[in-house]
């Protein structure tokens, strides 16, 4: 299959503000070349439309009709995202004419994994025929829905990119992808070709909220607050106790499983660092989950900016932890990227989700693909 030009777009969900778009010359199991990319922000005003879009969803939680400002957020954001792949594509890239694919991951505002005897649920905000109708160019989205048909997790979604990846860099099984955004998910591929892919635990939203919950910014900023905090030990050791963490793969999370209130009565910076810790150890649990326990991490996402999180993973995970940058990989894309990738698989028709990654009965193609 001829290596085609792709741009993935992702908006994650601890709202940073930014529109990560990217593009990415693939066939959908290789890559040939990294095009430009960008974090491209979109305005304050849109930023706390989503927060409040947010909060609908968590009241909402599946039941009924969708909360009306689903759609007037979903409208937003597409422009916004359409604005940001056009003006990319035709500054730094081919132009719109020589792109194959757009793929379109949208905002997720709720996620509900599979129970026994109840499928899970997943709501995004996308509309891929806006979007492709704005672009002129064809748009993979709804990336999740096959799969969560079909009873898997619908989640995560980035195992077979980092599996590229990994390939293309001839990692062996000691080496695996650690994604720190909202939730941290980990992806590893044995000798053997199997690929194995599950969220670990909280990554940067509920330290973010904790943060935002006191007034003291959007984030921890360059890991101070957790270095300046101290860790209580009996309670992280009663953190680490809950059955999440010792569930057997496949399984996923929404953005709100593990909320700021883990570290209620704490300080802002005892609290921060025992958010952080918790992270780290949970990552660590997630890895004792694998066939062989890699003694090497591939950190990519916002997480990786945080000292005090990549300082942290050493000790509570036991495991080297190296920012994707030290491959010679883009780790602020990566995301981005994925959704590319994806998008052309989607293109060819070939799998997305697997029954090590989702959970899926068997390797399933997966999204839609909305034509100008």
């Amino acid at each position: 299959m001829q290596q085609q030009w792709a741009v993935g777009l992702m908006t994650g969900t601890v709202l940073d503000g930014n529109i990560d778009v990217a593009l990415l010359r693939t066939d959908g199991e290789t890559v040939a070349e990294f095009g430009a990319w960008r974090l491209a922000p979109y305005d304050a005003d849109l930023r706390a439309l989503l927060a409040e879009t947010l909060e609908a969803a968590r009241a909402w939680n599946f039941e009924g009709e969708d909360p009306p400002i689903f759609a007037e957020a979903e409208a937003r954001l597409t422009a916004a995202q359409a604005e940001a792949v056009a003006d990319l594509v035709r500054r730094e890239g081919p132009g719109l004419a020589a792109v194959a694919a757009v793929g379109f991951h949208g905002q997720t505002v709720l996620h509900r994994a599979p129970q026994p005897g109840r499928l899970g649920a997943t709501r995004q905000l996308v509309c891929g025929a806006a979007l492709a109708a704005r672009l002129g160019v064809p748009v993979a989205f709804a990336f999740r829905s096959v799969d969560m048909a079909a009873g898997g997790q619908g989640a995560p979604l980035s195992a077979a990119y980092h599996a590229a990846l990994l390939r293309a860099a001839a990692c062996g099984p000691e080496t695996a992808v650690l994604n720190l955004g909202g939730v941290a998910n980990i992806s590893w591929q044995g000798a053997d070709g199997r690929l194995i892919a599950f969220d670990t635990g909280p990554a940067n939203a509920p330290i973010n909220d904790w943060v935002r919950a006191h007034d003291a910014g959007e984030m921890d900023r360059g890991g101070a607050l957790a270095q300046a905090g101290r860790v209580d030990e009996a309670r992280l050791a009663r953190l680490a106790e809950h059955p999440y963490l010792a569930a057997p793969p496949p399984k996923s999370l929404d953005r709100f499983d593990f909320g700021a209130e883990m570290a209620e009565g704490c300080g802002l910076e005892d609290g921060a660092a025992l958010l952080t810790a918790f992270t780290c150890a949970a990552v660590g649990r997630g890895l004792d989950l694998l066939p062989h326990r890699p003694g090497r991490l591939i950190v990519c996402g916002g997480g990786r900016h945080n000292p005090a999180i990549m300082a942290a993973l050493p000790r509570r995970a036991g495991v080297e932890a190296l920012p994707a940058e030290a491959m010679g990989w883009r780790g602020d894309a990566i995301e981005a990227e994925c959704f590319a990738f994806l998008a052309m698989r989607v293109l060819r028709g070939l799998p997305i989700s697997f029954p090590d990654t989702t959970g899926a009965p068997h390797p399933l193609p997966g999204g839609r693909l909305a034509r100008p």
